[in-house]
């Protein structure tokens, strides 16, 4: 097993409005094998989200260690600075999410290259790659418009090709169907197989979709806190 993201013992808990603390990760531990579609499934509740949002260090653990194996090294996230885990994010993972988080000042294009932006490339080929990657998902047609001129379908798509951009390691994804009706679901999943077959990066999607689970490599069960 050829492993890019090891999850060891990850317990993380918050406080309630009564003060009260509640464990959502009661000690997660799994591997997460390079280049596969892997679908975290389980009910509301049960900590998808929190868990992406750690291995995506969107978040931190209360304990434990998520460990990342790229170009021959083991990264352990919690040896990161916060400035260090900034670029590595912006240059190692994609995000897709429900709601696609476009920013409604700029055009589809302009969305799309931000991530190359920040990461000090060039403009040119900021444009070049975005470009590319709204050809990919089908919407290059609509490169000029901006958030509120675009369908649901239309938006995730500029989502999938700004989580692209900068050639990440892996792509993680919460809920990528749970805003869109059923003809822009199947469509995703008829890109998302698409993308692997292009690219072999990692998928990590939490998903209710048992469509997307059925196209996945490997499918990992929460309930409780944990993964069963």
């Amino acid at each position: 097993m050829d492993t890019i993201i090891e999850i060891q013992n990850i317990v993380k808990s918050y406080s309630n409005k009564n003060g009260q603390r509640n464990t959502v990760l009661q000690g997660v531990s799994a591997k997460i094998e390079r280049g596969k579609i892997i679908a975290l499934v389980g009910p509301s509740g049960v900590g998808k989200s929190t868990l992406l949002h750690i291995i995506g260090t969107l978040d931190e653990p209360d304990s434990g260690e998520v460990i990342y194996h790229l170009d021959g090294k083991e990264l352990k996230l919690s040896n990161f600075k916060e400035k260090d885990l900034d670029v590595f994010r912006n240059r190692k993972i994609g995000f897709i999410f429900q709601f696609h988080y476009l920013l409604p000042e700029f055009t589809a294009l302009e969305n799309v290259m931000l991530p190359k932006l920040i990461a000090k490339e060039r403009a040119s080929e900021a444009r070049s790659r975005a470009l590319q990657l709204l050809e990919l998902t089908g919407v290059a047609h609509r490169q000029h418009h901006k958030p509120s001129e675009l369908s649901g379908g239309e938006q995730q798509r500029v989502a999938i090709a700004r989580a692209f951009v900068n050639n990440p390691e892996i792509v993680i994804a919460d809920e990528p169907t749970g805003n869109l009706d059923a003809a822009n679901s199947q469509a995703f999943i008829d890109l998302l197989r698409q993308i692997q077959n292009e690219y072999k990066t990692t998928f990590l999607i939490a998903t209710h979709s048992s469509e997307i689970a059925s196209v996945a490599d490997i499918v990992l069960n929460m309930k409780n806190g944990i993964i069963l």
